[in-house]
């Protein structure tokens, strides 16, 4: 009776050693994505019957420091033929038994990010959206822009703002002349890399 208490307990130890490493691959997991990666991700934005496609991505990642996997960032898709020069969202993340799973809060939905490549220079893999697509990415590890030169939305180049009025001549942002009602909003599309 006593070996089968040893025997059961060393079970249980075993089994608790593995769910502490699942915790630590996480930690060290979001410890590398930890900064802002740059490069091709493959996803358009749909806006008023027509498809632009983003000519490169910046993601950047930052840590909440209570939680060792998870935190905040920005997402930032440009564009050289579109009426806006870039789409910006904020995200929230987690890594969680190695997947990583992105939440856009201005267009509250997810996207899961697993079957990847990752190390200090380059991510690369595959993006599940969610209506479940495959899209692949192939992102390096730049240095972070300063942030708040962007507005959360859209910069329309018809001087109209989604969330607020921009005017490119002057700089000036003026929240009182625009609503969420004055121009469609653009929709994000990940595409399929041809």
């Amino acid at each position: 009776m006593k070996r089968f208490h040893t025997l059961l307990t060393m079970v249980a130890i075993a089994a608790l050693s593995f769910t502490f490493t699942s915790c630590d691959d996480d930690s060290e997991i979001a410890d590398t994505l930890w900064g802002t990666w740059e490069g091709d991700i493959y996803v358009s934005s749909s806006w008023s019957g027509r498809t632009y496609d983003a000519t490169y991505s910046y993601i950047s990642f930052d840590r909440d420091e209570y939680t060792w996997s998870s935190g905040t960032g920005y997402w930032i898709d440009y564009y050289s033929n579109a009426p806006w020069d870039y789409i910006a969202n904020r995200i929230r993340w987690t890594v969680k038994n190695g997947n990583i799973r992105i939440h856009f809060i201005e267009d509250n939905y997810d996207v899961d990010i697993y079957d990847y490549r990752l190390n200090d220079y380059y991510f690369e893999g595959y993006i599940k959206t969610y209506d479940g697509k495959l899209v692949d990415f192939h992102l390096r590890k730049t240095s972070a822009p300063v942030w708040s030169d962007y507005h959360y939305g859209w910069d329309y180049w018809g001087d109209y703002h989604y969330y607020n009025y921009y005017s490119k001549q002057n700089g000036i942002v003026d929240e009182t002349r625009a609503t969420p009602n004055t121009l469609e909003k653009p929709q994000r599309i990940f595409r399929l890399r041809e």
